[in-house]
């Protein structure tokens, strides 16, 4: 029997693919790398889609890629590495998701597809070529991965949330504008 097996070499790749795309997606925003636009753009373009502040969000988003990503592909710290990566791609998703599933129309499937496997890697765990097995899963205990998951669901749940709240208090505003309006029509 060989050391290492074939799980082992796939989550590797799993982890090197997976982990390098959000790690160099998460440099885009805070570096300005592979053509981002840094944290000025990024915050501006969250500003935008209704996380705000923009700048805290574009550097709460890139750090969650950049470090969520490299952490991956390490396997090192995989729960919480997975969970925060999961939880960016879940804002982004949520943004996304207007424009229906496929990528090619704007919608969220590259969101999901990159949050799925960092889900999946938390749960499974990094496999025996990673840092965490080197260093006795010290950061990869069982308890770590509800923990992990769980908080992030909680923490990408009051953020999409008050997200769509933002974004739905101009219509709710108009909306109310329009029923005074009209009182004010009636002479009531």
């Amino acid at each position: 029997m060989t050391a290492f097996d074939r799980r082992d070499v796939g989550l590797l790749l799993l982890r090197l693919g997976a982990g390098g795309v959000l790690a160099a997606h998460g440099a885009q925003k805070l570096l300005g790398w592979f053509g981002g636009h840094g944290i000025e753009g990024t915050g501006q373009f969250m500003e935008s889609v209704g996380y705000a502040p923009g700048r805290a969000s574009a550097t709460a988003a890139g750090l969650a890629e950049a470090g969520g990503g490299t952490l991956l592909a390490l396997g090192l710290a995989t729960p919480a590495a997975g969970a925060a990566a999961a939880g960016a791609m879940a804002g982004a998703a949520a943004v996304h998701a207007p424009n229906g599933f496929f990528n090619q129309e704007g919608g969220y499937e590259y969101a999901a597809t990159l949050g799925l496997a960092a889900t999946g890697l938390a749960v499974t765990g990094p496999g025996r070529l990673s840092l965490d097995h080197a260093l006795g899963h010290a950061l990869d205990r069982g308890w770590m991965v509800p923990a992990a998951l769980g908080a992030t669901a909680a923490v990408t749940a009051m953020v999409v949330g008050a997200r769509n709240r933002r974004l739905r208090k101009p219509e709710q505003d108009e909306a109310a504008a329009g029923f005074d309006s009209q009182e004010s029509l009636s002479g009531e």
